[in-house]
């Protein structure tokens, strides 16, 4: 046992993050006062820290081994830092991305889910006694679940949910304030649906980003070329155009599914439903009457570029409609390109 415990005090550095908070765990239980205070020093020197993410690491590599679990790795790191440092500040911010997790994509395993309630349970504040509401104003009044028969908050969580109709809003809604008043970190959405021509749709982003351009493809001596349709330009039947799609996300998501639409008077080259790979991105496509669909089981952190073919074939003026994004685990992760027009002959 001194043997391995001196092999583990020596090459710690050698190890992945899992193994590292590992060996730092059981060092420090069995009276180690120097190596645990720094491996969590290392660790901390190797962390991100971000407002709405809180503390995390890179990625360990991708892997099906029992050290390489994102979610394990994190929730052991927690019981390091709150054992072996007492560093509330940073447990907290590690829990808040622990959470985060869950927002946007599962857990994965039953072992990953109770890693993670162990650690959000049983280190740093105390979850389930924070139990206020959130002070919520919308256009300078502020939402009582308690009062408002109309709202209703969910017995556990604080959970609820309100409208307004069309005559009912008013432009100063638009200034809305949060008050979280528990320790810990709480969130919510609001929307906003309206009725506009397509063509007239702006661009809009949440915490993904998605931006659609339109290429007409033409032949050179040095092969094919791709040429940006500018606004007003006059396309001519028979043009090939490609559509490319420009995806941009802060976190990683599971689900997502990404419409494409498309002016009546192009015509889809690719008309087979079937799972690809391109740019590092696999997805499920699916073309359809109006639109072209694209279902992302997993969309990792990062900037994204993929392409697909059409073919005009009609004259005339059409609206080429909007592209978008939208998690389908989370449906307030969602965004959407502009709406642009084409010309097509005459």
């Amino acid at each position: 046992m001194n043997y391995y415990r001196n092999q583990a005090k020596r090459y710690w550095l050698t190890f992945n993050r899992y193994n590292q908070g590992m060996i730092a765990l059981a060092l420090h239980r069995t009276g180690d006062k120097v190596t645990p205070p720094a491996i969590v020093k290392s660790l901390k020197e190797f962390s991100f820290r971000d407002p709405e993410m809180g503390m995390y690491w890179k990625a360990d590599g991708s892997g099906m081994y029992w050290y390489q679990a994102p979610i394990e790795t994190q929730a052991l790191l927690i019981e390091v830092f709150d054992e072996i440092a007492d560093d509330a500040e940073s447990v907290e911010e590690m829990k808040i991305w622990l959470l985060k997790q869950k927002q946007t994509q599962d857990w994965k395993t039953t072992k990953a889910t109770a890693e993670a309630c162990y650690a959000l349970l049983l280190q740093g504040t105390d979850f389930l006694s924070q139990s206020k509401l959130a002070t919520i104003t919308v256009g300078g009044k502020q939402l009582d679940p308690l009062k408002d028969p109309k709202i209703k908050a969910e017995a556990g969580t604080g959970y609820f949910k309100t409208s307004w109709s069309g005559e009912a809003i008013q432009p100063e809604m638009g200034n809305v304030t949060v008050k979280n008043n528990n320790a810990v970190v709480a969130w919510g959405a609001m929307y906003w649906q309206y009725f506009e021509q397509l063509d007239k749709i702006t661009f809009a982003a949440n915490k993904a980003k998605i931006t659609k351009q339109l290429y007409l493809q033409q032949n050179s001596a040095n092969g094919p070329v791709l040429v940006a349709i500018q606004p007003g330009q006059k396309l001519q039947p028979g043009d090939l155009v490609k559509v490319r799609i420009i995806i941009e996300t802060d976190r990683d998501m599971e689900y997502v599914h990404l419409k494409d639409m498309r002016a009546s008077g192009f015509e889809p080259i690719n008309v087979l439903s079937q799972y690809k790979y391109q740019n590092g991105l696999g997805y499920y496509e699916t073309t359809r009457d109006a639109a072209t669909n694209f279902f992302f089981d997993w969309l990792p952190k990062g900037k994204y570029v993929f392409e697909y073919p059409l073919r005009a074939t009609h004259k005339g003026e059409f609206s080429n409609g909007i592209t978008t994004l939208q998690c389908m685990y989370a449906p307030e992760f969602t965004s959407h390109s502009e709406g642009i027009r084409v010309r097509i002959g005459g």
